[in-house]
């Protein structure tokens, strides 16, 4: 039950924070953005988990924990960040829908998906795509498509390293030193990046900094911590198949933007292929 809590927090919270991001750099630079975020998740992370009196990881764990929180955080969210300066929101909720992907390619040989999940990924992507491709196409720029085919690649790799070789320490403290990692590459790479600041500081960059810290970063990712070892792979990673969902949702009653057949179809691939992914014999998820 707790892990479904996990699964629905990152689906639903993930699912809005395209959309902070995409505030938040109207002020911060991308990895401003990462140094601000990440320095005070990791110092509320920290500080829940000395509340908690969790165990410290050991030094060989906290070695593996700096490698996930670069990978995750220091890499394919700062990816994420800069691209959404340069590609539309389709485009990049399409290719960050890869993740599932990536997550079974790469950890097929230890836990096989079966031929039921795999047709569940595929069609997982096709709702995406029909889900959030904009009517008049979208635009392309080089570099936003090769940081949106990065991010996940990047993201994938390291929820499975985390996975494969960290299995002490409390989760709390485990995602305060992943954060403290990305934090720091933010404030070593932001002056050589175009520095932290791209536009004048405003209380909405502020306030969606304030969401991406509290929500994005604390409440998601410590979730997304906790998944990643209940779950196998794949099955966890169809959270990036309803994160576009939730943000057309949130368009459409937030906003009021338009919500036409196009979008009913797509939810309904999306939750097909999710249902085939979840509930796939459990002879097909051996290992997790």
């Amino acid at each position: 039950m707790l892990a479904w809590l996990a699964y629905l927090t990152v689906a639903i919270v993930w699912g809005s924070t395209y959309f902070a991001i995409a505030l938040g750099i109207e002020a911060f630079t991308p990895y401003g953005m990462v140094a601000l975020r990440f320095s005070i998740s990791a110092l509320l992370a920290l500080g829940l988990g000395r509340l908690r009196k969790e165990a410290w990881p050991t030094r060989r764990e906290a070695g593996h924990l700096v490698i996930v929180g670069v990978l995750l955080l220091g890499i394919a969210n700062a990816l994420v960040s800069w691209a959404e300066l340069h590609v539309s929101s389709g485009l990049a909720a399409i290719l960050s829908a890869l993740v599932p992907l990536w997550l079974a390619v790469f950890s097929m040989a230890r836990e096989p998906l079966g031929p039921k999940g795999w047709v569940g990924l595929i069609l997982g992507l096709l709702g995406v795509a029909v889900l959030v491709w904009p009517e008049g196409g979208t635009r392309l720029h080089a570099g936003g498509v090769a940081a949106m085919v990065a991010a996940p690649l990047a993201w994938s790799w390291g929820t499975l390293h985390g996975r494969r070789h960290v299995r002490g320490g409390g989760l709390f403290t485990n995602v305060a030193f992943q954060m403290a990692t990305a934090a720091l590459m933010g404030l070593v790479l932001a002056p050589f990046t175009g520095g932290f600041l791209r536009g004048p500081v405003t209380p909405k960059t502020l306030y969606a900094i304030g969401y991406l810290v509290l929500f994005g970063s604390l409440l998601a990712f410590t979730a997304y911590g906790y998944l990643a070892k209940a779950w196998p792979p794949a099955k966890m990673g169809t959270y990036a198949y309803l994160n576009p969902l939730v943000a057309v949702l949130l368009g459409r009653y937030g906003l009021h933007e338009s919500f036409g057949l196009r979008s009913y179809v797509g939810m309904a691939i999306i939750l097909a292929a999710v249902a085939l992914v979840q509930l796939r014999p459990k002879a097909a998820v051996a290992g997790g």
